[in-house]
């Protein structure tokens, strides 16, 4: 496992760098034997709100070669907020570690849906304040959906193992999971 530390308005001291890295240390036990040469990134900083009882905060990022796994925790002292940080996500990967073990490869099939119709927007087009760029792994709809169950995100973009294509799982209101799959333009 690889570790760096960054400080933002903190610097990383031997000390702070020795503890971050005995207890990510700890992941190592946790993670399946495939996710070997995983890296995670722990970024330090303090707030400078003097109002803030807890302006210690570690935020840890796990990638491994499934999801990536965060935790953010803060706390009066740096220690206590690397602690809770790294207890967190030694929690977030026993939960992958195990929920991995149960997955069923079964490609889900959902009846199709009609297509949408068009309509105007009655308000502005939000614009866009923000991008990001990451990997398109192949897997299943059922792997998706625990990725996306994995993050607590409510979607999660995936490239389908099967067919190639990029595809969408979300959480719906209901509860339960649905699919989106773009059908090619003619």
């Amino acid at each position: 496992m690889q570790l760096q530390v960054k400080g933002k308005n903190v610097a990383v001291t031997d000390a702070l760098f020795q503890h971050a890295e005995e207890k990510m240390e700890r992941l190592v036990r946790v993670l399946p034997p495939w996710d070997e040469g995983t890296l995670v990134e722990l970024e330090l900083s303090v707030e400078r709100n003097p109002k803030i009882e807890r302006p210690q905060v570690a935020e840890a990022t796990l990638r491994t070669k499934g999801p990536v796994l965060r935790a953010r925790e803060s706390a009066p002292d740096m220690y206590q907020a690397i602690d809770q940080a790294a207890r967190k996500l030694e929690r977030q990967a026993r939960r992958y570690r195990d929920r991995r073990k149960h997955i069923d490869h079964e490609r889900i099939e959902l009846p199709e849906l009609p297509p949408p119709t068009d309509t105007e927007p009655l308000e502005p087009a939000p614009r866009v304040v923000k991008r990001k760029s990451f990997t398109l792994l192949p897997m299943s709809a059922d792997e998706a959906a625990f990725n996306m169950e994995l993050l607590h995100h409510d979607f999660y973009v995936y490239r389908d193992a099967d067919s190639g294509d990029v595809r969408v799982v979300y959480r719906r209101r209901d509860g339960d999971v649905g699919l989106i799959v773009p059908e090619p333009t003619t």
